[in-house]
């Protein structure tokens, strides 16, 4: 992967200035999914609608920056079908490097999560959450989310080629599994939901990241080395299952 970052970088320049070249409203897309979603739980928590428990932050902060950890997650699972779907005409005719569509993927998300993280430091300075010596690890944790949802994405990006149900199963799921993880609200103290959300992957991973932008305590940080523990071969297996299988369905698809 690291012999095809040059290939990479071009590509991804060439998407990036595509992106925006394309549409009317341009970078200001990068975060207009996670505000809205925020948005509509900021409504339901001040009408009453739904009752909250103690986040420890001013909400708005808490939601926030849960649904855009939420939505970079989600980006960075669906990025490597994503792209390689995209890239499907020149993998058939010219032969390169396959990983290069994978650290694309990286570049992109990347570039677009920027715009998001300032906004996201905008949001702690309005509500006077302030600035802590933990933000430090912040950038580190971020990128661990980025690396865990790759490693998935290279296992789901060969099935959703083969068959297009499979993006749609995993979209959904993904759907169903926000209500299972702390992004719009904390871990409940009692009761079903706190069991799943505990034994919930995603949690620690959410959890800590937010937590270390916070400054609050890492409650779960035994349970996150734990699952980049299991993470670290996992992306290289999955690298493996990836460039193996890519061009063997690639020519499949183009008999």
């Amino acid at each position: 992967m690291y012999t095809s970052r040059f290939l990479a970088k071009q590509l991804a320049i060439r998407d990036i200035k595509a992106q925006y070249r394309q549409s009317y409203l341009g970078i200001i897309w990068a975060f207009i999914t996670p505000l809205s979603t925020a948005l509509v739980w900021i409504i339901l928590s001040k009408s009453g609608t739904v009752t909250l428990s103690d986040t420890g932050v001013p909400y708005p902060v808490f939601v926030f920056s849960g649904t855009l950890l939420w939505s970079i997650l989600i980006e960075s699972i669906n990025a490597p079908m994503a792209n390689t779907n995209g890239a499907k005409g020149i993998l058939s005719k010219i032969n390169f490097p396959k990983e290069a569509l994978i650290l694309m993927g990286v570049y992109k998300l990347l570039s677009n999560s920027f715009v998001k993280i300032v906004l996201l430091l905008v949001f702690l300075i309005v509500y006077g959450v302030g600035f802590h010596y933990s933000i430090l690890l912040f950038p580190l944790a971020f990128l661990g989310i980025i690396f865990f949802g790759t490693s998935i994405g290279l296992f789901i990006t060969p099935l959703g080629m083969l068959y297009n149900d499979i993006s749609k199963i995993i979209s959904m799921g993904l759907s169903f599994l926000m209500y299972a993880t702390p992004v719009v609200y904390a871990i409940p103290k009692t009761g079903l939901l706190k069991t799943l959300m505990e034994i919930n992957p995603l949690t620690p991973l959410l959890l800590t990241t937010r937590n270390l932008l916070f400054g609050q305590d890492l409650d779960y940080l035994i349970y996150y080395f734990g699952v980049f523990a299991v993470c670290i071969p996992l992306f290289f297996l999955g690298l493996v299952f990836y460039r193996i299988s890519i061009p063997i369905i690639v020519e499949r698809m183009s008999a």
